[in-house]
């Protein structure tokens, strides 16, 4: 058996929990993404595009209650324990380039992101970051948990500062804006700094709420053929891909880091209490969803303005991070009670497959929304493209575990394998040996 062959982390050396967690956090990402795919301009404010009455606006107001930034940060907790599983193995096995290894596979990583992002035309790509993030992470695979954890928190609380600077600024914009209205009405001159100030402010909220001819521009881009897609996402993408990862930097690799500790800590491979985990998520959930509560309600009350949005994003960081402990919690205590066990081998099937999976609803929901497949961009209303993302689940749900019945990789992940070790793993399962027939 070959070295990599021993390092790798093969069927019954895996861990379970941590393949169902990776499982629904890819369903939970793409529960997110829909509207990305399907919508234009309308992620986060349902006024925009794509109805907010009824059934809609519940479509909006369930994920941004329980899922918004969430999913990401789990699945970045995932890919920092992953690196203490994948180095850890390596080292045990008496590997002596794991350096090599790991820096190859996350390289490669980022090339699989600018692939996806701007051959596979998907805007919220996040290979690329989780990449680039890990090459600064290996030096700190051996830290104690808590040194893990405070670090991981020295980047929650620079992020969150920064977040805070940000929304603070626009707030002033708002105020400079309204005294410069109140200027003008009054028939005085308005100052320099007001003019700019108010230019400022009317730039971010066509933005944040674009008029009708912009809509119309990028349903119609999105309706056309496949380079002038690849055209148009392009200047985002690039943006995306530089000055996006130094403002979110902080964010991913320290959620990373936390998924270092839990899982040395043991919290990731279910060796706590039970009462642990339920603890974890009454407190979690606690804490998030009456911050989140707080939050969409006072944007309802206040009819989606930019303004609200802004006054609510004060408290999101803290919203957003509870709610992961909480999803985090009540995973991992429905990993430890085994009940439905046909759900959580499935669930780990999809986790199994992340990679394959994750650039699948790329693909998918590309033929489905954009102009060289079906061309459903901008035609269904919020709560339907819901119904996309449960077809999509309920077929991964399925193909996942048949696939794995057969072979031990998904397609992608055999890819990333060969690249990293730089030979082909066997993709079969090997065929067991017959017994051999005692001699008399």
């Amino acid at each position: 058996m070959s070295n990599d062959e021993i390092a790798s982390v093969r069927g019954a050396d895996r861990i379970e929990a941590m393949d169902v967690l990776r499982g629904v956090a890819l369903f939970g990402i793409l529960l997110m993404n829909i509207t990305m795919f399907g919508l234009p301009e309308s992620y986060s404010d349902p006024t925009i595009y794509g109805g907010a009455e009824g059934i809609n606006l519940w479509s909006w107001i369930i994920p941004q209650m329980a899922f918004e930034g969430t999913q990401r940060g789990m699945f970045s907790l995932l890919f920092g324990a992953g690196i203490i599983l994948l180095t850890s193995r390596l080292e045990a096995a008496g590997r002596t380039d794991v350096a090599d290894i790991y820096f190859r596979r996350n390289l490669w990583l980022v090339g699989f992101g600018i692939v996806h992002s701007f051959i596979l035309l998907w805007l919220g790509e996040i290979l690329f970051y989780y990449g680039v993030t890990a090459l600064f992470l290996y030096a700190l695979r051996n830290m104690a948990p808590r040194r893990l954890i405070a670090f991981g928190a020295a980047g929650m609380i620079l992020t969150a500062v920064w977040n805070y600077a940000d929304t603070s600024h626009a707030l002033d914009l708002s105020k400079d804006n309204i005294q410069a209205e109140e200027i003008l009405a009054s028939g005085d001159e308005l100052p320099a700094d007001l003019t700019d100030a108010q230019s400022e402010w009317e730039d971010y909220v066509s933005d944040w709420k674009p008029d009708q001819e912009k809509l119309e521009e990028t349903v119609e881009t999105y309706k056309s053929g496949y380079f002038k897609i690849l055209t148009f996402q392009a200047p985002t993408n690039t943006h995306y891909q530089s000055w996006w990862l130094y403002r979110y930097f902080f964010d991913i690799a320290s959620m990373m880091m936390f998924g270092m500790a839990l899982f040395k800590m043991g919290v990731l491979t279910l060796e706590k209490r039970t009462s642990f985990y339920a603890i974890t998520a009454l407190v979690g959930y606690g804490i998030g969803l009456t911050i989140n509560y707080f939050e969409t309600i006072w944007i309802i009350k206040n009819e989606f303005s930019v303004l609200a949005f802004l006054q609510a994003g004060i408290s999101y960081d803290i919203g957003r991070l509870a709610i992961t402990v909480g999803h985090l919690g009540a995973l991992l205590l429905f990993c430890k009670s085994g009940i439905l066990p046909w759900l959580r081998r499935s669930l780990a099937a999809v986790g199994r497959m992340a990679l394959t999976n994750y650039v699948s609803h790329s693909v998918i929901c590309a033929f489905i929304f954009y102009g060289f497949g079906f061309g459903l961009y901008g035609e269904l209303e919020r709560h339907q493209l819901y119904y996309v993302v449960f077809g999509i689940w309920l077929f991964q749900l399925i193909a996942s575990p048949i696939w794995l019945a057969r072979f031990r990789f998904g397609p992608i992940e055999w890819c990333w394998r060969a690249l990293t070790y730089m030979r082909k793993p066997s993709l079969r399962h090997p065929i067991p040996k017959a017994p051999v027939a005692p001699s008399l």
